[in-house]
This record gives C-alpha cells, sequence and structure tokens, in this order.
C-alpha cells in the first residue's frame, strides 16, 4: 500500500524566448515526484512518454523514485514561445502520448491518487471511477480543461464533470480554472460550487495571494509566505500540492496541510527548476513566516 501514487504524463518542454531556446522536463508528474522525494512518503509515480525520453525516468529513479512507465509512441511535447511580454505565451502542443485508462493501470493501491492531466483526454471518466473505488482521488483540474486544435492549446469547460466531480475527494484549481468550470468569479462562490458537483475538499490556489481550502462548509484562508526573490514560477502548484497532501496522509489538518504546501511553493518560486528544498527548510519558512505573522498581527508591524 503506498501513500500517494501520482499519475499523469511527464512532459518535453521546449521553451522559446528573443534571447534562447531551452528543452527540459515537465509536467505535474515531473515537479510533484521532484517535490516529494525528499520526504518520508511511501511514494510511486505512473506515467508514460516515448523512448526517446526514458532518460528523464533513469533521473528520477536515480533520484529514488519508483516508476511505472507505461509504453507511448510518443512524449507529450509542448513548445511554449514568449514574446519581450513573458505575460504573453503562444502554447503548442507537437505531439501527444498515449492516455491512461484501466486497461493499462498496474495494480497499485494507494491511500491518495493523484491526478495530473495535462490535456483533456489524457486520463479516462473510468479510470477515476476506478481509482476512486480503492482510495481518495486528488485531482488538478488545469489538463482537464486544455483541448488542441491545429496544434494550438484552447481552455474550455470540462465535458465530463458532472459525470467525474462526485469521484473526486480533494480537488485542486487556480481562480482562471475555477471560473471556466464553474462560472462563478467570486472564490468562495466557485469553491461552493464545486463541492455542490460532489468534491469534498476545493483548494483553489490564489498566488501571491495564498489559498482558500473549502471542506464540510467551512472556509479555511491559508496566508502565502514571502520569498526571498521570485525567480521561477513553474511546478509551483504542483510543489504546493505535494506538500499539501504529505502533510495530509502524515495527520496534518488542513490549516498545517495547506501552510506546508505554501511553504515549499515559496521554496520553489525563490529558484528555478524543480523543488529542491527539504523538510528543514519548509519548517525555517514556516516558522519565520508565523514568526511574522504574529508580529504583524499583534504590532502592526
Amino acid at each position: 500500500m503506498y501513500d500517494i501514487c501520482t499519475i499523469g504524463h511527464i512532459t518535453l518542454d521546449k521553451v522559446v524566448t528573443t534571447k534562447s531556446v531551452k528543452h527540459m522536463p515537465g509536467g505535474t508528474s515531473f515537479y510533484f515526484s521532484k517535490a516529494i522525494q525528499q520526504f518520508d512518503i511511501n511514494y510511486v509515480l505512473i506515467t508514460a512518454l516515448a523512448q526517446s525520453e526514458m532518460n528523464v525516468v533513469t533521473g528520477l529513479r536515480t533520484d529514488g523514485i519508483e516508476i511505472h512507465s507505461l509504453p507511448s509512441e510518443h512524449s507529450v511535447y509542448f513548445e511554449n514561445i514568449y514574446s519581450e511580454n513573458q505575460d504573453y505565451r503562444e502554447q503548442n502542443v507537437l505531439q501527444k502520448a498515449a492516455p491512461f485508462d484501466v486497461s493499462v493501470m498496474p495494480a497499485i493501491d494507494a491511500k491518495i491518487y493523484h491526478l495530473g492531466p495535462l490535456l483533456s483526454d489524457d486520463i479516462s471518466v473510468d479510470l477515476i471511477k476506478s481509482l476512486a473505488s480503492k482510495g481518495l482521488v486528488s485531482l488538478d483540474i488545469q489538463g482537464f480543461l486544455r483541448y488542441v486544435e491545429n496544434k494550438k492549446v484552447f481552455y474550455t469547460d470540462w465535458a465530463d464533470k458532472d459525470e467525474a466531480l462526485p469521484y473526486v475527494s480533494i480537488l485542486k484549481a487556480n481562480e482562471h480554472e475555477m471560473e471556466v468550470v464553474t462560472g462563478r468569479k467570486d472564490v468562495q462562490d466557485g469553491a461552493r460550487a464545486l463541492a455542490d458537483m460532489g468534491v469534498q475538499e476545493v483548494i483553489i490556489t490564489l498566488g501571491s495571494k495564498g489559498s482558500l481550502i473549502f471542506k464540510d462548509g467551512l472556509f479555511h484562508e491559508i496566508p502565502a509566505f514571502k520569498p526571498s526573490a521570485i525567480v521561477d514560477a513553474t511546478g509551483c502548484g504542483d510543489t504546493y500540492m505535494a506538500g499539501y497532501l504529505s502533510k495530509k496522509i502524515n495527520g496534518g489538518n488542513i490549516e498545517e496541510s495547506g501552510e506546508y504546501g505554501a511553504a515549499m511553493a515559496t521554496l520553489k518560486i525563490s529558484s528555478s527548476g524543480p523543488f529542491s528544498g527539504d523538510a528543514s527548510s519548509v519548517e525555517e519558512v514556516l516558522t519565520n513566516g508565523i514568526a511574522e505573522r504574529f508580529n504583524v498581527l499583534q504590532f502592526g508591524l
């Protein structure tokens, strides 16, 4: 029995800027796995990618991550093209990998199955239902809102949400994704709407404003911690969820789990590439951040 099993594709990412062209691995499963490897969690990753990218799997295994790699003719290949204004990004999908379905799943039991789809047809509803019969399903909803037309990525509502969401115990979305799925701009209204669709625990990430967690009719506001620098936000949401779920597995309540995820995301954004900290560095952020929050509340500093 594993604590957490992540299911999702590792991508080949091509990042084009006015100054350089870089190739790097990516995807929810990659950033989540790199973030959780330093912690005392019985963890396994199920992914699918082409033989040409198996060096990424080899590297993760060398880091001590257990992986079941399913065969695929191609790997997911994202091309991200940035102009001088890096707030604007053109995103293309040059290749897609084999989808995940019940028939291809290895016999793995876990307390939590964390799903990281990158495109709308990555993970079948039948698989979500099957996993929910064995453990808690945690979902990063982003990929289910992406569809590809002529290699271009577009965002739209998830067609299967009414059928699938009652089987999702924990759902993570950012403000934009929440609005696409629910039609609500207000964060609390959106969280309630997702809960009404069947989700037990709704996590809305709000960037520098922290996150909001809704469960059993109660809202929990989780503040963000101040980073030492803002260097690279890629994978921050995946890092947050790695911290949240790892703390939850070890008995943390919602506030403790949310703050742990927030601390890990703070460390991640302070450096380029995937999370590279450990438990002591997370505890340091938590200690300093909570002390600073106490001073602000008590003394108006």
